[in-house]
């Protein structure tokens, strides 16, 4: 699958999943101070990619691939620190 379908079908859900009434419950919400760079759909998107690959080292991947590969797709990308600091908001979300 591409990164582009991926993302849309990612974004999708991600847009039912906030407007739901179930968001609050789930965490999803946005909670106080800065807004992040990356939303939720694009930090779910790298991870679900990095899951389908043959990868099994994130940092690895984050640099080699995403860093080179995919700076158009997500032109606000982050670093791997603060990437690996976004991941726990996602966790609620991704177990559905």
């Amino acid at each position: 699958m591409s990164i582009l379908k991926l993302f849309c079908h990612v974004d999708d859900f991600c847009q039912w999943l906030v407007t739901s009434e179930n968001a609050e419950l789930l965490g999803v919400t946005r909670k106080r101070g800065p807004a992040p760079r990356l939303s939720l759909s694009e930090v779910m998107t790298i991870f679900i990619h990095f899951q389908q690959s043959y990868s099994r080292d994130f940092r690895a991947y984050d640099m080699q691939h995403v860093c080179e590969h995919m700076r158009r797709e997500f032109p606000t990308l982050v670093s791997y620190t603060r990437f690996v600091a976004l991941m726990p908001s996602v966790l609620p979300a991704m177990c559905l």
